[in-house]
């Protein structure tokens, strides 16, 4: 990748809605060159899809809780059974597995803390558990899904 085509994926990440025009305007490209670039960036991988941001407030998900999980067993049974379905409860945007002391690191969104109750009692039952704790956030101070580049450069 050269510097046009972290150019072009700043931008991406900063506004995909923007037009082609908009976007080869940007990084100082005809729209056609800009228009190919972007193709070999998907086919290659480095562009894996393109989503609409939406305000968890806006949506009345009020509540953000990161939930630390310590598996009871550390088999591969225990681990496919618990991704399979922490996969399935749509709370959980985000699913870490992690090193140290804690096995996984959950980011749930939620309305209340009545939710959060909910949320726990359908957790419970996706594998078995030997701890399973949470934090709230009280406040978001940094929210961004573009990706570092310029290590790149």
């Amino acid at each position: 990748m050269d510097k046009t085509d972290l150019a072009i994926l700043e931008n991406l990440q900063a506004d995909a809605s923007r037009s082609l025009s908009e976007l080869a305007e940007a990084v100082h490209l005809s729209p056609t060159p800009c228009w190919r670039r972007v193709q070999r960036l998907r086919e290659g991988g480095v562009i894996t899809g393109q989503v609409t941001l939406c305000d968890p407030q806006q949506l009345d998900l009020r509540v953000t809780a990161f939930v630390f999980i310590k598996a009871a067993t550390h088999s591969e049974d225990w681990m496919v059974r618990f991704v399979a379905g922490a996969r399935e409860l749509p709370e959980i945007v985000e699913i870490h597995r992690m090193a140290g002391e804690i096995d996984y690191l959950l980011k749930v969104y939620l309305p209340d803390i009545a939710a959060y109750d909910r949320f726990y009692k359908k957790l419970i039952r996706v594998a078995d558990l030997q701890d399973i704790s949470a934090s709230f956030s009280m406040e978001t101070v940094k929210f961004t899904t573009a990706l570092p580049v310029d290590h790149l450069r």
